[in-house]
């Protein structure tokens, strides 16, 4: 009889000795005592007793589920709200809540399509790359943050239509797309422009509106935004921002959005108050960014490879993935809890630590980061600088 599990296990074992096999660690209410710069929480929000009222609130209210797609019964009033809340925090038009972040790019492949170009960033996140794969579209993929080459696809293209896709700010390099440029182009060649603004929402421009906003480009007709709540607004779900006929077109059109159960009241909830505690405090997002300017100095003061961030993402960049698991294993011991980076998240030879800043983070938490940190300085064999 054949061993139809044979192959699998083969292939397990090929990426252990790779040193990418990955684990489900499930962690404890506190972290495991540890201070924690691995999660999304950028603002520190997650744990907040106004935002889990709200939640509470919302499912005594509403249900515990939405109980079905928005276009049947999974639309309520706080979907409505959230929707309408969304667009107008970030200077947009319209907007429309989806079940994820990751969803509500799918569903933008709905806006490309035979006869349509996508130009696409060659660090997107996975779940744009997905998109493009769904989109049926022709697709370049242009080097990072490389506005002449997303000129020149634009430029020479036969399609009469086309979609520049970009994050806002890289999963895990931390740097912001240089938006400004990129509008001015797809202005002057009738595109899109599709920017994903997981990573900047709630930390990036004025009060945390966003880098379109930030950049001045928030509303404009060919910008389309994406958003997460799970990040900065601490819920769950995903969102789209753009001019109502996208949004119309997204509502008649995108499988991600038609088929999917609508997001639980419980997160619409948590994500309203999210927004009205970042309105009232519009100190947060600058709090968050100078905690992690102070984080990428401390790595790099000790020696170790990392970016300026532009919003709450630090990347420490070790090489290959062995490296990466066993500082995180260091920092662990050093009673740190931080994101490890292996392909196919990250290029081959660019496995990393991911800390991700908090609002929050204090001076206790900033000396046990030193401490990791010099542990893994003195591990990989660099210079240390005092």
């Amino acid at each position: 009889m054949t061993d139809v599990l044979a192959r699998f296990r083969t292939a397990a074992d090929r990426r252990a000795a790779e040193g990418l096999r990955r684990a489900l660690r499930p962690r404890s209410a506190d972290h495991d005592g540890l201070v924690d710069l691995a999660s999304n929480d950028y603002l520190g929000l997650s744990r907040d007793p106004r935002l889990v009222a709200a939640a509470a609130d919302a499912a005594r209210r509403w249900g515990t589920g939405s109980t079905g797609s928005r276009l049947v019964t999974g639309s309520t009033g706080l979907h409505a709200e959230l929707d309408r809340r969304l667009a107008e925090f970030t200077g947009s038009a319209a907007g429309l809540v989806l079940s994820s972040g990751y969803l509500a790019n799918l569903s933008v492949a709905a806006l490309a399509g035979p006869g349509v170009l996508v130009v696409s960033d060659q660090v997107n996140h996975a779940s744009i790359v997905d998109a493009c794969r769904l989109s049926r579209s022709r697709v370049v993929v242009v080097p990072h943050r490389d506005t002449a080459a997303v000129e020149q696809a634009l430029a020479d293209r036969e399609e009469e239509h086309a979609l520049v896709v970009t994050d806002a700010v890289f999963s895990v390099d931390g740097d912001l797309a240089p938006l400004e440029a990129l509008h001015g182009i797809v202005r002057a060649h009738g595109a899109l422009l599709v920017i994903d603004e997981a990573h900047a929402l709630g930390v990036v421009g004025e009060q945390g509106r966003g880098a379109a906003h930030a950049a001045g480009i928030a509303g404009e007709p060919e910008v389309v935004l994406t958003l997460t709540l799970s990040k900065s607004l601490a819920a769950q779900g995903g969102a789209v921002l753009a001019a109502p006929e996208i949004i119309e077109t997204l509502v008649d059109t995108a499988r991600a959005f038609i088929f999917d159960t609508g997001l639980n009241p419980a997160a619409a909830g948590a994500a309203l108050a999210a927004l009205e505690i970042i309105e009232s405090d519009p100190a947060l997002p600058a709090r968050a960014r100078t905690r992690a300017h102070q984080m990428s100095a401390l790595a790099a003061g000790l020696g170790l490879e990392t970016t300026v961030p532009a919003a709450a993402v630090v990347p420490v960049f070790l090489g290959e993935p062995h490296a990466a698991l066993a500082a995180r294993e260091t920092c662990r011991e050093h009673g740190l809890n931080v994101g490890c980076f292996r392909p196919p998240s990250v290029p081959k030879g660019r496995a990393c630590l991911r800390l991700t800043a908090r609002a929050t983070v204090g001076e206790a938490d900033l000396t046990t980061l030193r401490r990791a940190l010099t542990a893994v300085a003195g591990s990989t064999g660099r210079s240390l600088q005092t």
